[in-house]
């Protein structure tokens, strides 16, 4: 039987329609300045967090092949039919700004507000969704 950290997945996708909120707030409000940069940029941090935490909590407690990176693991998660590739995509580049996010956060473009900002409310409610479908087909 699968040890599916279920608690923890539902902690972290319950953090997401605030999360999304808040990017739908940057989108339509963006003025460039540096709250709002800083904002976003956590925004995205946060996102990027979840999206990995999840995945890989998915890829343990189902016992996935093992992930080589954080686009890894949207790409096995993607594999395993967790998420379709209309949520993949877009979660992919997210995770490829982590590094930048995280380490390289000087290099951050603050005033600009970035693409994904705005279709991320709608790939992370979807991401929760196909999550929260796939655990239901999974652990009946």
């Amino acid at each position: 039987m699968y040890d599916v950290n279920v608690k923890m997945i539902r902690a972290r996708l319950a953090c997401l329609p605030e999360l999304s909120q808040a990017l739908s707030a940057s989108t339509v409000s963006w003025k460039g300045g540096l709250i709002e940069g800083l904002a976003q940029e956590r925004a995205l941090h946060l996102a990027a967090e979840i999206a990995t935490d999840v995945g890989h909590a998915l890829i343990d407690g189902f016992i996935m092949r093992d992930a080589s990176s954080y686009e890894d693991i949207i790409d096995i998660i993607a594999g395993e039919g967790v998420i379709t590739d209309q949520v993949a995509v877009p979660l992919r580049r997210l995770v490829l700004l982590r590094k930048t996010l995280v380490q390289e956060y000087d290099q951050w473009p603050r005033a600009e507000l970035h693409p994904l900002t705005a279709d991320l409310p709608r790939v992370l409610m979807g991401f929760s969704d196909q999550v929260e479908e796939y655990l239901r087909k999974e652990l009946i």
